[in-house]
């Protein structure tokens, strides 16, 4: 499977002013491309270059591979846009964010990524250095840092192509690994329901629940801050803002992360398989209060679902998504469904047996049961493809670690 390894670059100040220069000119090149690719309705790769490879070389002066990848990162912003349309991630056709999306050529920023092939870039892994192309020449002894484990991985399983990329002043890599994956457990002994939440992050159907208190309080602190600091609007206001950006969804992505490793971990030390709701188009279906839209806007539950899955996919553990339809309204027990089952957001009790359980403990066991329903039935488990990796990494919308692809296993 693709996995993506991020390492720290610590350039120089002349070495940072080269890559700087880089991204700055291929950005550039780029968005010319991308001119041509909208008027003339050219949006392939080999038909673009007959268009643009010249034009790219001689007015920009970069190199054959550089030009070819400015123009592939092109290609495949203009892909992530159709898929993004026929997903209907930008709205419906005709609503303004839609044609703003489509009445325009794809702009690139002056700061995107870049990507780099093997005769690009060179690692010296073991001395932590690059050697990497810049539109000044190529520049050698670029220290990197990494951990361990991601020294490990580089040196095992690093394929293809990697990304440069600037963020917030600091310089990044982001290298392509080809992890060899555990075979799947096509017979799980049961599965492990997992009930995605905002109160509580998860729980499973063995009790265990990841409250979200500690995220939520910190949301709303960190919003507070943000409402405070624009509306002051001065500079050291607008410095701290900057400076505080990412700072939120950093601290999801790690709580994220940690969730995701237990509750995989858990499963396949049991033999089990996990069954997850499918959630897709959850926004679009619900209807919420004013005060309720930012909360349930925040809510990372697709990151975390891609998160179990990659990670059990790298496991072998097989993963169930099932149909979320009454699961909090419906007793683990009898199988009564009634609206006022639902006594109290953490409560549930029944009004046909009386049993009574925590709400979203009872949505797990349903989850679980819906999974085994589904095993009954001969239905295959379904597990994440590897995330799919672009020529790009610049103007791509979706991180590979969003990536909620599947594919069909081996029937349970």
């Amino acid at each position: 499977m693709k996995l993506v390894v991020q390492v720290k670059l610590l350039p120089t100040p002349v070495q940072a002013a080269a890559l700087e220069a880089t991204l700055r000119v291929c950005n550039e090149a780029a968005s010319w491309a991308s001119v041509v690719a909208f008027e003339k309705d050219v949006k392939r790769n080999f038909a673009l270059r007959e268009h643009t490879y010249g034009e790219v070389k001689a007015r920009w002066g970069l190199g054959a591979q550089a030009a070819q990848h400015v123009i592939k990162k092109t290609c495949d912003a203009y892909a992530t846009l159709k898929a993004n349309l026929k997903a209907g991630n930008l709205g419906r056709p005709g609503s303004k964010r839609y044609r703003k999306a489509v009445e325009k050529p794809i702009g690139f920023r002056p700061e995107g990524a870049q990507p780099y092939d093997d005769r690009m870039l060179s690692w010296q892994i073991d001395r932590r250095r690059i050697s990497v192309w810049t539109v000044s020449g190529r520049v050698k002894d670029v220290t990197f840092t990494a951990s361990p484990e991601q020294l490990a991985t580089l040196a095992l399983y690093r394929r293809g192509e990697s990304d440069l990329l600037c963020r917030d002043g600091m310089w990044f890599l982001n290298a392509t690994c080809e992890v060899p994956e555990a075979p799947l457990n096509s017979e799980p002994v049961d599965f492990l329901g997992i009930d995605l939440g905002i109160v509580n992050i998860a729980t499973t159907s063995d009790g265990e629940i990841m409250a979200g208190r500690e995220l939520n309080r910190f949301r709303v602190r960190e919003r507070g801050l943000r409402t405070k600091l624009q509306r002051k609007n001065t500079p050291s206001a607008k410095r701290r803002l900057k400076k505080r950006r990412r700072k939120e969804s950093r601290r999801a992505r790690d709580i994220n992360h940690k969730i995701a490793k237990h509750v995989v971990a858990e499963a396949e030390r049991t033999g089990r398989g996990i069954a997850l709701e499918d959630l897709t188009g959850i926004r679009e279906r619900v209807r919420l209060n004013k005060p309720q839209r930012v909360t349930h806007s925040s809510w990372s539950f697709a990151q975390l679902g891609a998160f179990i899955a990659y990670k059990a996919r790298r496991a072998g553990v097989a993963v169930v998504y099932v149909d979320p339809a009454y699961t909090s309204r419906t007793c683990a027990e009898c199988g009564h469904v009634d609206t006022a089952n639902r006594v109290s957001q953490a409560w549930f009790a029944c009004r046909s047996c009386g049993f009574v359980d925590h709400a979203d403990r009872n949505g797990s066991r349903n989850i679980r049961a819906r999974a085994w329903e589904l095993r009954r039935r001969g239905a295959p488990s379904t597990a994440p493809a590897p995330p799919r990796i672009p020529g790009s990494g610049a103007g791509r919308k979706r991180s590979i670690t969003t990536s909620d692809a599947r594919y069909a296993s081996p029937a349970l």
